[in-house]
């Protein structure tokens, strides 16, 4: 079998045209003072080269770009990408190239050389104009959401396939179903990626852009009773796909955030440094570097990385443990874990509560889901489901969704075509 993991390489390291306020990378630069931060030919061929040959019997190779700003390179680099692909890839072997970007510099004529190419393009948006540029604000603090926007046209235009990241933080966190509504009926967005913003400040606390646990449940909550009852099937949602995964007993399948164990998704820097993870770039975590001696493939299998990995699961604190969701949530991301249980052991993830919120609302739906996908049909018989059960709601029927609403003041309002609906205006 193949050894499949995931790089996260960024050629530019934090460099970027933007000053998104919650950004965690930026300060990274601190790291290697006085480079130039754009990746040189030997580390990028080197990337190449040992991605391509550690994956070798793999369905799929991707060979992923982030930032900072990767396009911040040129398209001459990510062309030399593509001559290094065709000059070190296994016969048969079939390369996905993908690009993480905040698309203000995306003009036709990128679009158009991502588009020949095939490459799969992130956007990252965090919502309609007012939300979005709340924090996504250039180096002079003014808004960018137009030009993003005018990037994501240029996309288009030439047919390049993109997905939409959405940071979810405490401007946007309480307007889930105006934030799915926007990106799926004035966008066309097919693919989402709904990321929590946590930013750990000093003790247990986090910063006033952070969104809370509550917050991110009741979001995930909202978008999810959309979601199930009208596009299951066409519109794809990371976190939902990573939660019927583990509903279906695959507890390594789906986000690296929620998968039992870890330590598969290392950071390239720019000089060839790789990283257990891209929120451990700090030097305790440095593996090594891939043009001195040891090769991609023997620094994610090496005892440090497994270690980091295997240390997700051993870490958990007792509550977790015992949770009931516990297989499905695998107690998040390690780097935010930072309350206390209720019992007082370390270790707590800050959206524990915001976790168990949606993981156990979603219970009876994707047990649904679950059993029609083993039955060999559609997951999207969900959608009936669902029109079945509310047609048996009355109006003052506590709202499938949690919120304290009666149904006729909610989801029933919003079905019947008052206010916001699956075919709504944003």
């Amino acid at each position: 079998m193949p050894r499949v993991f995931h790089v996260m390489s960024k050629p530019t390291k934090a460099i970027c045209n933007l000053d998104c306020e919650y950004c965690f990378f930026l300060s990274k630069e601190a790291l290697y003072p006085g480079s130039e931060f754009r990746m040189p030919p030997d580390v990028h061929e080197a990337y190449v080269r040992q991605l391509l040959a550690a994956q070798r019997g793999a369905d799929e190779v991707v060979v992923a770009f982030q930032g900072g700003e990767p396009t911040l390179m040129g398209i001459d680099f990510f062309a030399r990408t593509l001559e290094l692909e065709a000059k070190h890839a296994v016969p048969g072997q079939r390369i996905l190239n993908t690009v993480q970007t905040n698309a203000t510099l995306i003009d036709d004529e990128w679009a158009a050389f991502l588009g020949e190419h095939g490459f799969l393009v992130g956007v990252s948006i965090d919502g309609p104009r007012e939300l979005h540029d709340r924090y996504r604000v250039d180096k002079g603090g003014k808004p960018t959401y137009d030009r993003v926007i005018a990037g994501l046209d240029a996309l288009k235009r030439h047919g390049v396939e993109w997905n939409a990241l959405v940071t979810l933080n405490a401007a946007n966190g309480d307007h889930g179903r105006e934030v799915y509504a926007f990106l799926r009926d004035e966008l066309g967005a097919t693919f989402l990626q709904l990321i929590p913003i946590v930013e750990h400040m000093e003790g247990a606390l986090a910063s006033d852009r952070s969104i809370s646990g509550a917050q991110y449940g009741r979001f995930l909550i909202d978008v999810f009773e959309e979601w199930a009852r009208h596009d299951v099937g066409d519109v794809f949602v990371t976190m939902f796909d990573t939660s019927l995964a583990h509903w279906l007993g695959m507890d390594q399948a789906g986000s690296c955030v929620h998968a039992r164990t870890c330590g598969d998704a290392v950071a390239l820097e720019h000089n060839g440094d790789l990283y257990s993870c891209d929120h451990y770039v700090d030097p305790d975590y440095l593996l090594g570097n891939i043009t001195e001696g040891r090769t991609l493939l023997q620094l994610v299998d090496s005892p440090q990385q497994r270690a980091f990995g295997q240390a997700k699961a051993d870490s958990l604190p007792s509550y977790c443990r015992s949770c009931d969701v516990r297989f499905a949530c695998n107690g998040g991301c390690p780097k935010d874990r930072f309350l206390t249980t209720p019992d007082g052991e370390p270790g707590l993830h800050y959206l524990c509560d915001g976790y168990q919120m949606f993981f156990r609302h979603v219970d009876e739906p994707m047990r649904v889901m679950t059993e029609l996908l083993r039955r060999g049909a559609d997951a999207t018989g969900l959608r009936e489901w669902y029109a079945a059960a509310d047609a048996r709601r009355a109006g003052n029927d506590p709202c499938s969704c949690a919120s304290g609403r009666g149904w006729g003041q909610c989801h029933g309002r919003l079905i019947h075509g008052a206010g916001l609906s699956h075919m709504g205006n944003g």
